[in-house]
């Protein structure tokens, strides 16, 4: 008998934030982010993760139309919850847009966005966003209260934090990794159970992400950091096809 909740295909969706960071280091053109997003297209990624922070510290306002334009991979936009991305997802029309956490002095996102906590603030963005046609998306711990708030707030997909889960694997805290695990396997069947799509991501590495990835539930893993380093030594192709090949054996 088939499993409706195990999905045929984990989607792999590739952030390219951290070409743009070493182009943004020196200034200029190279490395163009935008060729990242093609050479991913080519070798099998599922989407284009790309996370504007109100610094520009990664992806720049003119990259979005660009990244759009040279592939034909749904863009996942990464935003804050202000006034200003709102209205730039709005104008850019990205296939899904991801609300997450921002502070100014974090060198990455931190944590999950407290969706519970902040439902009014909230409401009124997720409801233009999706009635733009957007996707939204809400970036939270895997916690049943982050759960509801995102059902609450009629959120069609959660991508749940597996930070801890990696900080846990580096220490070598079988018990603890155990426990990060059956939470997360918690909270996607229990947005499954509710009619709500959950993704992945944070930390995830060639050596941790299979008992994610085994997680039947999950529609798709979003993975950046660790590709793009990896891509220095190996290249980006062979970066996201080791990730896609482990990811399938998994499932």
């Amino acid at each position: 008998m088939t499993n409706n909740l195990r999905p045929r295909h984990l989607r792999l969706g590739v952030n390219i934030d951290h070409v743009a960071t070493i182009r943004n280091a020196r200034g200029g053109d190279h490395p163009d982010p935008v060729r990242a997003a093609e050479i991913v297209a080519q070798v099998g990624g599922d989407g284009i993760t790309a996370h504007l922070r109100e610094d520009r510290r990664h992806i720049r306002d003119s990259d979005i139309a660009r990244i759009q334009a040279a592939t034909s991979l749904p863009l996942n936009l990464e935003m804050a919850a202000t006034e200003e991305m709102l209205d730039i997802a709005l104008k850019h029309m990205p296939h899904a847009a991801c609300i997450v956490p921002e502070r100014r002095e974090e060198r990455t996102t931190e944590g999950g966005l407290d969706a519970a906590g902040q439902h009014n603030y909230l409401a009124p963005i997720v409801t233009r966003l999706s009635d733009a046609g957007i996707r939204v998306s809400l970036f939270i711990e895997p916690d049943p209260r982050q759960i509801e708030a995102a059902m609450q707030l009629r959120a069609p997909v959660v991508e749940l934090h597996t930070g801890r889960y990696a900080h846990l694997w580096l220490d070598g805290d079988t018990a603890g990794i155990e426990a990060e695990l059956k939470r997360i396997a918690d909270a996607a069947a229990l947005a499954v159970k509710n009619g709500i799509e959950p993704h992945a991501g944070h930390g995830l590495t060639y050596d941790n992400v299979q008992p994610i990835a085994a997680i039947p539930q999950l529609a798709e893993l979003n993975i950046g950091h660790y590709l793009i380093g990896e891509a220095i030594f190996d290249g980006l192709e062979n970066a996201v096809r080791r990730m896609r090949d482990l990811m399938d054996a998994a499932r």
